[in-house]
């Protein structure tokens, strides 16, 4: 009976603690990470600010975790596009649309993420986000390479570069602003792949053949969604 009691506070503990982060990172997403403050996001739990406090000692640890929430986040869907995709040459360009569609579902939260000004300093969470995307993307790199489908390179050097442009054509303040259209956003996710893929060293023709279809956000007219067919053997 006491083991039975204590399994569910534990089940009530853990899911208080993700209805304040999934406040945090709804709020986040409508209005900026400059938006997630500890009241407010106790409001929109349902709980008291004193609860906030208990999971998350001060703003600067709630906002570190959520960032690492969502990362993690991204990072699965990354490694499961890739992986189910037939080879190393198709993973990678998997993983990239799967980053390039993230991103632009989630604009305002992948800003916040990144690079957003908020006066708490989450650097250190910050950087592992990025390590841990470009890490993924860097093993797709070097497994193609390993396979003969690259030329040899820096992966990691070649990695850090493609998430950099990724995140400061989508998501910063160099983006295009009219990517909330269907057709555009499409177009957006295509062209960073293929820029991608050429990067990396792979001819034109056999770029375009391996841009894959990805699951765009719901808001876009799944009419507009269909990509260039994904190759069944690179």
């Amino acid at each position: 009976m006491v083991y039975r009691r204590t399994q569910q506070v534990m089940r009530r503990l853990a899911a208080r603690r993700r209805a304040i982060l999934a406040a945090a990172r709804d709020t986040a997403a409508e209005s900026g990470m400059t938006a997630v403050q500890i009241a407010p996001i106790a409001t929109r739990a349902n709980v008291a600010a004193g609860t906030v406090y208990r999971y998350f000692p001060s703003k600067a640890e709630l906002i570190s975790e959520l960032i690492s929430d969502v990362s993690r986040e991204q990072l699965d869907s990354v490694r499961r596009a890739a992986d189910a995709a037939p080879g190393p040459l198709s993973a990678l360009a998997a993983a990239v649309t799967t980053i390039a569609v993230d991103v632009l579902s989630h604009r305002k939260l992948a800003w916040g993420i990144l690079a957003e000004p908020i006066d708490v300093d989450v650097t250190p969470s910050r950087i592992e986000s990025r390590k841990a995307i470009v890490a993924e993307i860097e093993a797709r790199i070097a497994a193609a390479t390993r396979a003969g489908h690259l030329p040899t390179q820096d992966a990691s050097l070649t990695a850090a570069a493609l998430i950099g442009a990724l995140h400061e054509a989508l998501v910063g303040p160099l983006a295009p602003d009219n990517l909330d259209d269907p057709v555009k956003l499409r177009d957006a996710v295509q062209t960073m792949t293929l820029m991608a893929l050429r990067a990396v060293g792979v001819m034109d023709a056999r770029a375009r053949g391996l841009v894959v279809q990805a699951i765009l956000p719901v808001a876009v007219d799944p009419k507009v969604a269909a990509a260039t067919p994904t190759s069944l053997s690179a």
